[in-house]
């Protein structure tokens, strides 16, 4: 159990069973199966026992002697997780477990604890256990002075030995419970409990509030940062851990949890920079997921920018429409393919009008919707946030006073020559508009991995220009160093250019943040993401730990980030203020250092990226632009302006219409 003062004093838990000869070990559960190589020892030599009144099937510790079970080898038993560790740890030996079962088998687990207690040396210890028979015995044997008795509460159904009560039943006489223990350990679902159905969390109970009035004292039990647990916390286990410790109604005493690793460490921090807005949480760049950013902490908002049919420049990830709103529903028979932008078939802004793009939905999106299982974002808001121009995405950033803005234009030079369309000089004028050419209060990046795009603002000193290498790199040679400072004083890389990884491992930190240091060119990185399933292996599936590793680890000037909110969180937390000489603090991992212990056989092959070439940065010059024959709507505000004039509103839902109908007839004619 973790302590929840900043995880200041870890505790380490140790779930007792014993060995035919009596002697203890820790292992998870009172059977092998699963989770050590007991399979393969001694194949064949199942049991069954009952347990608490239920008849149980497998291989169990006490069948074997300690000599025996020495010469087992520990297993993951979360199939999600890594099994590079698997037959490299033998089973550890001791503190707690089911007293009633191992008495059956002439074992007494109070006698071993007692004895073993007299032999260590520690401030505090912690006796749990599901039995009460059992802490009652341990109550007249221990120094209440060192040692807590805690009750472990298992699910409101299950049965107590006992009492033969429920735990359910068992928790609602509290002050019963302070006669034999000091604490208890509750499922985290009995004090934040969330709803089956939606995945959002319901309203916490009394119980937090109701124990300490009693005298008791609360750990929760069940976190995990690799568990899918709730939509309202966004992929980010710090949000979750902080719900539980950091609200206007209670705090619990301390956690039961697979990753104890939950501080956050303040740093002389890079910048956050968000990745269309907070996208994590809202459709990218819309208004919610601006406002968003903004109230969780970001510095820099970004917004790439796209372009309407008739020249209207607003935010967006992509040009293609498909995926980040609803316009499959609407206008597929405007899907084209453009291989200059993407390999894929898309329906693409600069084919649409203003008010066509405006008749659709923004869409939540995640890069982990197609998984196995899928892993989807927020749904509760999958439609929600409007769409918004550039021009209101500017005036939005001077009215919120944000540290600085990022506009990323891309696919310039195809716009210029195939559509006549100038995104170049709409950025320029939008700044120039919103006066940020003539002030120096806010940061005004240009990002492009266009060179000549770049060029186009080297006019304007106060922009800082932000060349974007798309491709993964690992080292940057002198003569392309002295290119990119032709163009840009930053640089955007992936964060495998920084660290590479292979095979949800890091495998070693490059050389490139050195090399384009050495020139005073900042480098930032993109893009991190809350879900575990984009966090190597050895960041433990916390996000924070990965934000410590760029920041305090490599030292990177910037992290691109889809929740901004992370990486704000552990910029401002306390818990790691050196100044505060806090017993623990989180810290960076060491590329590779996970990789090196795993077990020979399964090491991945490293995969080594190939340095950055002139090549990779220069660009022609932009082609001139074909002069637009519609002029584009303005905007003062952040939500985009409401149609005018050119196509009716309801020519969408005509659209939709007619879809509909050719759908039943095709599905009428046994298509």
């Amino acid at each position: 159990m973790a302590k929840s003062n900043c995880l200041s004093n870890a505790i380490m838990l140790c779930n007792l069973q014993f060995s035919k000869d009596g002697l203890g070990v820790c292992l998870s559960d009172v059977r092998l199966n699963n989770i050590t190589t007991i399979n393969g020892a001694f194949k064949d030599q199942q049991t069954t026992k009952n347990i608490n009144g239920n008849n149980v099937r497998g291989w169990f510790s006490v069948d074997y002697t300690l000599e025996q079970l020495g010469q087992l080898y520990l297993v993951q038993n979360v199939y999600t997780r890594s099994e590079a560790f698997d037959n490299t740890q033998p089973i550890p030996t001791p503190d707690t477990i089911y007293d009633l079962f191992y008495s059956q088998h002439n074992i007494s687990a109070a006698k071993y604890i007692t004895e073993y207690l007299q032999k260590l040396i520690s401030n505090v210890y912690y006796i749990s256990s599901p039995e009460i028979g059992f802490l009652k015995t341990m109550d007249r044997k221990v120094d209440h002075n060192t040692t807590k008795l805690v009750f472990m509460v298992l699910e409101p159904n299950a049965v107590e030995p006992t009492t033969n009560q429920t735990y359910g039943s068992i928790l609602k006489n509290l002050t019963a419970i302070k006669s034999f223990a000091s604490g208890i350990v509750v499922p985290k679902s009995y004090i934040i409990p969330v709803n089956n159905k939606t995945r959002y969390l319901e309203p916490a109970t009394t119980l937090v509030t109701d124990a300490h009035n009693a005298g008791l004292q609360v750990y929760a039990s069940g976190f995990a940062n690799d568990i899918y647990s709730s939509y309202s916390y966004n992929f980010e286990p710090e949000a979750e851990y902080l719900t539980f410790i950091d609200n206007s109604q209670f705090a619990v005493d301390g956690f039961i949890t697979d990753f104890p690793t939950t501080a956050t460490e303040a740093i002389d921090r890079p910048l956050i920079i968000t990745h269309n807005g907070a996208s994590g949480v809202y459709a990218g760049c819309t208004d919610l997921a601006y406002q968003q950013a903004v109230d969780d902490g970001a510095d820099i908002i970004d917004c790439t920018v796209q372009m309407s049919k008739e020249g209207v420049a607003f935010c967006l990830e992509s040009p293609d429409l498909i995926g980040k709103t609803t316009a499959a529903t609407v206008f597929m028979s405007k899907a084209t393919s453009v291989p200059e932008i993407q390999k894929e078939r898309g329906i693409f802004s600069f084919d649409l009008t203003w008010t066509e793009i405006q008749s659709l939905k923004p869409q939540i999106s995640s890069p982990f919707d197609k998984s196995n299982p899928p892993i989807i974002r927020n749904p509760e808001a999958k439609n929600k946030g409007k769409f918004v121009t550039l021009d209101g995405f500017l005036e939005f950033a001077k009215t919120k006073a944000v540290s600085g803005v990022l506009i990323n234009i891309n696919n310039a030079a195809y716009l210029a020559s195939k559509k006549g369309l100038g995104v170049v000089d709409a950025v320029t004028k939008a700044l120039s508009n919103a006066t940020f050419d003539k002030q120096s209060t806010q940061q005004v990046m240009i990002q492009s991995d266009d060179s000549s795009v770049l060029s186009k603002f080297q006019d304007v000193p106060a922009y800082k220009k932000v060349l974007h290498i798309r491709k993964e790199v690992s080292a940057a040679p002198r003569e392309v160093v002295e290119e990119i400072k032709k163009y840009a004083s930053a640089v955007t890389v992936t964060r495998t250019s920084v660290i590479s990884t292979t095979e949800s491992f890091t495998t070693n930190a490059t050389n490139i943040l050195r090399d384009l240091h050495s020139a005073n060119i900042s480098v930032y990185i993109s893009a991190l993401r809350n879900e575990y399933l984009s966090i190597a292996f050895d960041y433990l599936a916390d996000p924070l730990i990965e934000v410590a590793t760029f920041a305090q680890g490599v030292g990177v000037d910037g992290i691109t980030t889809e929740f901004p909110a992370t990486a704000s969180k552990y910029f401002r937390s306390k818990c790691s203020d050196d100044v505060e000489k806090q017993d623990f603090r989180i810290l960076p991992v060491v590329p590779g250092e996970l990789l090196d212990v795993t077990d020979l056989k399964t090491r991945p092959n490293i995969i080594y990226h190939p340095a950055l070439t002139v090549a990779d940065i220069v660009r022609p010059p932009l082609p001139p632009v074909t002069p637009v024959s519609q002029s584009a709507p303005g905007s003062s505000g952040l939500v985009a302006p409401a149609p005018q004039g050119g196509v009716p509103t309801n020519v969408a839902n005509i659209g939709l219409t007619l879809a509909a109908i050719m759908l039943f007839c095709l599905l009428s004619m046994g298509h």
